[in-house]
């Protein structure tokens, strides 16, 4: 199988790689499983020995001589971009715990995370990324690689980076090295309407190199002034500075 650069496919073959993401959530046959990009099925043959349901998104029609044998009551596949799906229409069961877990395309590791979490919080997810994009998921603050991102997921997860995947691992081998990431849904999530903490968070990140009070112009900016005076930040502030929990408190004052 040729592998197609517009869908960013690079097939992962490491069998050590496949079994310990295959295995990184214990499951019950209550839970839902759900993969995106299968492609010949390298990590979708141990997903379908695990003991929940398993759904299947995968764009590449060619697949499918691959993957349908491991079609059965338990396991659902649907060849079609997953960014135009709702997985909760997708699948007619009931299921107590849902997780994602997938080698994705790296080019939209970031708008498949979003539409997930546009649909459901998800109870976990391992993902193999760009070692660059699992970098900054794992930021902390007052590092470059700490953006919007990385404040929007922790406020659902406990974030864990895991190990590097080499490029030889794949066939073709990708450019660039690669990374586990793990995703736990935190215990308790604190109430607040996530869609304007997101646009609130992409504002404050809007530009990385000018202040915190130039990218929020928008907002009630005398309402900034004291939090910067209460909390002893400086006009100078800028996003990267400030931590999830100080992000939480400023966006309930507005």
């Amino acid at each position: 199988m040729i592998a197609k650069k517009s869908l960013g496919q690079n097939f992962l073959k490491d069998e050590k790689v496949l079994n310990f993401i295959a295995n990184s959530f214990e499951v019950t046959s209550k839970d839902l499983l759900i993969e995106i990009g299968p492609g010949m099925g390298a990590l979708t043959k141990y997903l379908v020995k695990k003991p929940a349901f398993l759904l299947c998104y995968e764009i590449d029609k060619r697949m499918e001589k691959f993957l349908n044998v491991y079609k059965s009551p338990r396991t659902f596949l649907i060849y079609d971009d997953f960014l135009k799906r709702n997985f909760k229409k997708d699948f007619p069961y009931h299921y107590q715990n849902v997780y994602v877990i997938a080698n994705i395309p790296y080019y939209i590791t970031t708008p498949i995370v979003e539409h997930i979490l546009n649909q459901e919080v998800v109870d976990g997810m391992t993902l193999l990324v760009q070692k660059e994009v699992a970098l900054r998921f794992c930021a902390s603050s007052k590092t470059k690689d700490y953006g919007y991102f990385t404040v929007f997921l922790q406020h659902f997860f406990q974030i864990e980076y895991l190990f590097d995947v080499p490029s030889t691992s794949f066939e073709p081998s990708p450019k660039v090295t690669s990374a586990v990431v793990r995703f736990t849904k935190k215990e308790n999530i604190y109430p607040l309407d996530f869609l304007k903490f997101q646009t609130f968070l992409k504002q404050a990140f809007h530009m990385k190199r000018k202040t915190l009070k130039n990218n929020l112009k928008g907002y009630d900016l005398q309402i900034l002034s004291d939090f910067y005076r209460e909390n002893g930040f400086s006009d100078s502030l800028r996003a990267e500075e400030l931590c999830y929990d100080d992000f939480v408190k400023l966006f309930l004052k507005f």
